[in-house]
């Protein structure tokens, strides 16, 4: 019968391994260092096993992990004072306005391994996706942007943070998605997060692999043209997109 195999897979200690990342993923929301603790948690994995061929399976990828490249802080100041519309100056009025630390993400002394890369550049790169793919900065864009990275390289971090969104969602869940109900209640339906998950695969599939663009390197570039080369169609309405939150939308026009 089936059922054995399920009990197999379901063994004590996996369960106990199960619950110890769960812990994790729900403090992310309030301490992103709980989010770079689940990240690290999984660099033995065999999940990050699947990222790792998957990064190395594609040459330009292949040569970032090769390469290692780190690229220098982000400079807020410099950044607002890039050309207007550029990725650096939309990037940096964004950051401003919502009082964010640009530089947010964990810096380790050595980098030791494949792993310990993927996860430094995938947090120091990935605001800059929330610039270049339109998904707000906040819990309503960010199944959105990490489904994106995991529809390109699978990335096991945020596949456990995308797997409790919707394990959370399907808890609190009160009643069907619907365009008629309030913002609040539209989070917290299975239908949201699915739509958005989805949306950020689909963004992922059709966008080149941005793993291997040094978006340091990018950044006085117009946000339009960048976005056209790398095949990103960005959300600019809607509840997930931070074009939506007034403040933002006046800030980069």
């Amino acid at each position: 019968m089936s059922y054995r195999y399920i009990n197999n897979l379901i063994t004590k200690d996996k369960f106990s391994q199960f619950l110890e990342l769960v812990d994790m993923a729900a403090g992310s929301g309030k301490d992103t260092n709980n989010a770079f603790d689940l990240s690290e948690r999984l660099h033995a994995s065999n999940a990050m096993k699947v990222c790792i061929q998957r990064l190395q399976s594609d040459p330009a990828t292949a040569e970032m992990l090769k390469q290692r490249y780190i690229g220098p802080l982000y400079d807020l100041p410099a950044l607002l004072d890039m050309p207007k519309y550029s990725l650096g100056w939309t990037f940096g009025r964004v950051i401003n306005t919502l009082g964010y630390d640009p530089n947010f993400y964990r810096k380790p002394e050595t980098i030791n391994n494949d792993a310990e890369y993927i996860t430094y550049r995938v947090y120091k790169t990935h605001d800059l996706h929330h610039i270049l793919t339109g998904f707000s900065l906040d819990g309503m864009g960010e199944l959105g942007v990490i489904s994106l990275s995991i529809s390109q390289f699978s990335y096991p971090g945020f596949m456990f943070l995308d797997l409790m969104a919707l394990l959370t969602n399907f808890f609190t869940n009160e009643q069907p998605y619907s365009e008629e109900l309030e913002n609040k209640d539209k989070v917290r339906t299975v239908g949201y997060a699915f739509g958005l998950i989805n949306k950020g695969i689909e963004m992922g599939l059709a966008a080149k692999p941005l793993f291997a663009v040094k978006l340091e390197e990018q950044l006085e570039r117009p946000i339009d043209q960048l976005r056209q080369e790398l095949g990103i169609i960005p959300v600019t309405e809607g509840l997930y997109s931070w074009y939506s939150n007034p403040k933002l939308k006046e800030a980069v026009a």
